[in-house]
């Protein structure tokens, strides 16, 4: 009998967004877990794609990315948050963010580094660090509005922390850093050689005419960090896993020897195509006023039950409270709403290592308002 190799990741399985989307598929229940739109991207940029495919760019883009994409990226980066990124030495587009991530963490973590990561958080930090022989130290943020607990940050921080990620807006909470938080993060790190991860793919998505604080807008932490962005979270384009990552000259050059052999490159005429397009300014700039009407009419339709709310502040994801529902751990429930209510949503114990329940469930409500209403309706039976 064939002796098999061990598993690197023997106690990762299929993922929560994986199996709750299947339940959906299954159970013909109206799918607000995993983290997708339900509407098409823009029309015009749809023909971009075509016409460059037409004209013959198909092959092999640059590595780091399409130069024309690149310079787009910085000009926008200027105008958003003030500082101008070498387009040729300090942006690399990524085949999504997710493999930004990737690229950056191991480009950077070493056998024995720790790394500080906030819960709940994105499902792909710790199994990456862990495949670098790294260590993941968990810090949870508070509840009720799961924000970061600095001093426990910094009672976190040894002689082995090699980086600290961030997430805002934050996936699954909805939850915004701000320019204090970033400033604190900054003092923490200064006279230590840290380095920061800024996972920040749901920029545009931020509500009630509060903005989102770059850690690019910082320079103590600008100096130190890799931010990380996503074209398929701010075009409705996540099956075109198309990201990009700003970094110093230094860091850049690390990662991209990591993206090199990953994927080499993204998509050539889905680059050319966004390009051309992020011309269209108003597209982003109006994304949280789009993104916040959706917030706000899922909420009412929620009022309708007995699920507790309070607004998410970014992303596209509202959690929703069930305590007064139902005692069940919150996978349970997640399964059982899928099979016998129709609608599929995240249990956020899947964002901890340890499986935390907090009795919340993730909504994403970044769909048509037909779809939300009739969620509602469904939920409104509970």
């Amino acid at each position: 009998m064939m002796n098999y190799p061990h598993s690197k990741l023997p106690d990762v399985g299929t993922s929560i967004f994986t199996i709750m989307s299947g339940l959906a598929n299954e159970h013909k229940a109206i799918n607000l877990s995993q983290g997708f739109p339900d509407f098409n991207c823009p029309e015009p940029l749809i023909n971009l794609v075509t016409q460059y495919m037409h004209e013959g760019f198909n092959q092999y883009a640059p590595m780091p990315g399409v130069l024309k994409l690149r310079e787009k990226i910085s000009v926008k980066t200027e105008k958003m948050y003030g500082y101008l990124p070498d387009p040729e030495t300090e942006i690399t587009v990524t085949a999504g963010a997710t493999e930004a991530l990737n690229a950056a963490i191991t480009a950077v973590v070493k056998p024995g580094d720790e790394v500080i990561v906030l819960e709940p958080c994105y499902d792909s930090y710790a199994p990456v660090i862990r495949l670098c022989g790294g260590l993941p130290v968990y810090v949870p943020l508070m509840l009720p509005d799961f924000s970061v607990d600095w001093d426990r940050v910094k009672r976190s921080i040894t002689s082995r922390t090699r980086l600290i990620i961030i997430n805002t807006p934050h996936n699954p909470t909805g939850a915004v850093m701000t320019q204090q938080d970033m400033n604190t993060l900054a003092k923490l790190i200064k006279d230590t050689d840290i380095l920061i991860i800024s996972d920040e793919v749901y920029e545009h998505m931020v509500f009630d005419e509060n903005v989102h604080y770059s850690a690019l807008q910082n320079a103590q932490l600008r100096e130190r960090s890799f931010v990380i962005s996503s074209f398929g979270k701010t075009y409705h384009t996540t099956g075109w896993k198309t990201g990009y990552a700003v970094a110093p000259a230094r860091l850049t050059a690390e990662l991209r020897k990591m993206h090199q052999f990953i994927t080499f490159c993204a998509v050539t005429p889905l680059q050319l195509a966004i390009a051309d397009f992020m011309d269209e300014e108003s597209h982003y700039l109006e994304l949280p006023y789009f993104y916040q009407a959706k917030r706000d009419f899922f909420i009412e339709q929620l009022k309708q039950t007995r699920f507790e709310v309070i607004p998410s502040s970014g992303t596209y994801f509202q959690l929703a409270k069930y305590s007064s529902i139902s005692d069940e751990h919150d996978q349970d429930f997640a399964k059982r709403l899928t099979k016998e209510t129709g609608v599929a949503a995240i249990p956020v114990s899947a964002f901890y290592h340890d499986k935390t329940d907090n009795k919340f469930l993730r909504f994403c409500f970044a769909k048509s308002e037909e779809t939300l209403r009739k969620a509602g309706e469904k939920l409104a039976k509970l």
